[in-house]
């Protein structure tokens, strides 16, 4: 590797993990400070909060049970059959991944709420639907759709690695469908089973938007959405710190408990040909899969459509015209480009002296521990360190004031580790291959960033943006915990019109809040990324 000296190789990394320390741990000792006088102990000894840390833990469990439960009969049957629309369905599985929550949550509305498609289904048939959409039901409802489609592909492609050897030895051996899942696919799933679950429970765990729109009342109600309401209704900073403090120690452990599950299964190499397993024709496995794809589809498929009928209704033009939407929208735009910029800058500046360390000195633990300053962020739930921030800035000046700002920084600060993992690899690649070649020609400064790096990064430098610029976007947490008259956002704005019932407004809006951020989306990996630039 290069040997060139470059004096300032520390000042990017050292610049960005100044700025998110002090934006991180800067909350955090302001919360026990307001704390001190409120112990956890002390939190625990109400009966209330005792209720409010019992639901926030089951109901994850029941979500991570139920999603993975579903998701492995999904995964066998979408590996035993090929059916029109397969390719579709597999790709509509991953846009869960990046599908704002509150848009989803609109689309549950649509299907599950009291004037909902099934209502309306059940009434026509002489049936009392009830109101069963709003609580335990409805989280679970939307934590599985979130999340059965990620495990399911998750465990589609494990079992998808397979050898073809296998399976003609299982056809010869004549095995039947329940052979088969206890002597190759189980053995696969099991080995990304303790990994994926930890995950889904940290996902349901952490959830906010699901819960503050679809928990119903105080029987439902998670940390996180306790710790909004004791800061934004009750107005309790002590309260609010403590069980701020409390939900950071729990995700704290939970994601070091995720961290010792999660296990790289071993790579093979897949034909990713369709192979003819010995199963598919069996008595019975037809009908299961059929009930499997069935059920899967239910839960999933009718929120996604109901998005886009919805939005195309009678009063859209009308809708449209709204003042309010318009200047949400420009609203949301301003902060979610601001946020992507800045979590761009972050994770470029971190990789540019963590890449030197890793590459050029061979330092990994050096580099490793660069780079962990940004992937810190992951312990601090966007709710918590938006609450950190409201204590650590209210003495000093109105808060709300300043909402517009500490909503870019948390959503900069949130979006921080997708934007390393996106970048840190082409960064290291660039300097492995060119790095000898540019110092050799001089090609150093502004001249190296033009002639070598920015061909090469433009296209991931583009994904990592997007992908900052939609997270920040659809977010609901840091809006809800900064918002005001003067400062709302799309999802914030959908939030109050799905809690008021005003579903043709609140149509209208997810629709325009999709549109947007596909389009961003689109136009940012095309506009930066370039149409012919390097892969």
């Amino acid at each position: 590797m290069s040997t060139s000296v470059r004096p300032l190789w520390w000042l990017p990394g050292s610049a960005a993990t100044l700025l998110i320390l002090l934006l991180s741990l800067g909350p955090l000792v302001a919360l026990l400070w307001q704390a001190g006088s409120l112990a956890p102990r002390t939190l625990l000894a109400d009966p209330y909060l005792r209720h409010v840390l019992g639901f926030s833990l089951g109901q994850a469990l029941l979500s991570t049970l139920l999603s993975l439960g579903l998701a492995i009969p999904v995964a066998r049957a979408l590996a035993r059959r090929r059916f029109i629309g397969r390719r579709l369905l597999l790709k509509l599985f991953g846009l869960s991944l990046v599908l704002p929550v509150i848009i989803a949550i609109f689309g549950i509305v649509a299907v599950h709420g009291k004037q909902g498609w099934l209502s309306q289904l059940l009434r026509g048939l002489g049936l009392d639907p009830g109101n069963y959409l709003y609580g335990l039901f409805g989280i679970l409802l939307a934590h599985v759709f979130f999340n059965m489609p990620l495990a399911a592909r998750l465990m589609l492609q494990s079992i998808e690695g397979i050898p073809e050897s296998s399976w003609r030895l299982a056809s010869q051996l004549g095995m039947r469908s329940s052979h088969i899942f206890r002597l190759l696919e189980w053995p696969l799933i099991r080995g990304i089973l303790p990994g994926l679950a930890s995950l889904i429970f940290m996902l349901c765990f952490t959830s906010f938007t699901t819960v503050l729109a679809l928990g119903g009342g105080p029987r439902s109600t998670t940390l996180e959405v306790a710790v909004y309401q004791a800061l934004r209704f009750d107005f309790d900073l002590a309260t609010a710190g403590g069980l701020a403090l409390v939900q950071l120690i729990l995700t704290a452990t939970l994601l070091l408990l995720q961290h010792k599950l999660q296990t790289t299964p071993a790579s093979r190499i897949s034909s990713h040909r369709p192979c003819l397993r010995p199963d598919r024709h069996q008595p019975g496995t037809v009908l299961v899969d059929a009930v499997a794809l069935c059920t899967g589809l239910a839960i999933f498929l009718p929120p996604l459509l109901a998005i886009l009928v919805a939005g195309f209704n009678p009063g859209l033009l009308t809708a449209l015209a709204s003042a309010q939407l318009w200047q949400a929208s420009g609203q949301s735009l301003l902060i979610a480009l601001t946020a992507g910029t800045l979590a761009t800058l972050l994770g470029s500046g971190l990789l540019l002296t963590s890449r030197h360390l890793k590459v050029r000195t061979r330092q990994r633990r050096a580099a490793a521990l660069w780079e962990a300053s940004g992937s810190m962020i992951l312990m601090i739930p966007a709710v918590v360190l938006s609450t950190g921030l409201f204590i650590m800035f209210m003495p000093f000046t109105d808060v709300f004031a300043l909402g517009p700002w500490l909503v870019v920084l948390v959503n900069a600060l949130m979006a921080l580790p997708y934007v390393l993992r996106t970048l840190s690899a082409p960064m290291q690649l660039v300097v492995r291959q060119y790095d000898r070649l540019a110092d050799s020609l001089g090609v150093r400064g502004l001249h190296r960033l033009r002639l070598v790096e920015w061909p090469l990064l433009r296209r991931p430098l583009a994904l990592a943006m997007a992908l900052s610029m939609i997270l920040s976007l659809g977010d609901l947490g840091a809006i809800a915990m900064f918002g005001s008259q003067e400062l709302t956002t799309l999802p914030w704005l959908l939030y109050q019109q799905l809690g008021s019932y005003r579903l043709t407004e609140a149509a209208a809006t997810a629709l325009l809040l999709l549109t947007l951020c596909f389009s961003l989306f689109w136009l940012v990996e095309r506009g930066l990324g370039g149409k012919n630039a390097e892969h």
